[in-house]
């Protein structure tokens, strides 16, 4: 059974930066992408930045574009999602999601291409 457990949130002043894990397990497939997600209060769930573990190739939303880094560590099959000048505007749910196979992380991540979901992580960042 594959799992995504992230890890990493908390509370966090304006400007202030945080890292973000997600790790993966119970898999036997080569070849995947992480992506991550962000639910606000009362808003819906977004996609914002993926990467696929193969090639390393990432990809961001022009609002993280800058501050947010996605680092994977194969060995681990853990993704890292580095925050940094962080706004109270990305107080949010946190989630990892994992996208079996090859994937064109040009277009961003779309919960639709992904199969796998972590249970979510709060980050929230105060004025």
């Amino acid at each position: 059974e594959v799992q995504l457990v992230e890890s990493g949130g908390g509370l966090v002043q304006a400007g202030g930066s945080l890292r973000l894990s997600c790790a993966a397990s119970g898999f036997t497939f080569d070849v995947y992408a992480i992506g991550w997600f962000c639910q606000a209060p009362g808003k819906e769930r977004e996609g914002f930045s993926c990467i696929s573990t193969s090639d390393g190739i990432t990809n961001y939303a022009d609002s993280v574009k800058g501050r947010f880094t996605l680092s994977s560590d194969s060995a681990k099959n853990t993704v890292y999602l580095q925050m940094s000048s962080l706004k109270p505007e990305d107080t949010a749910v946190y989630y990892c999601a994992l996208s079996e196979g090859d994937y064109d992380v040009s277009s961003g991540p779309r919960e639709f291409e992904y199969d796998y979901w972590g249970q979510g992580t709060q980050v929230t960042v105060s004025s």
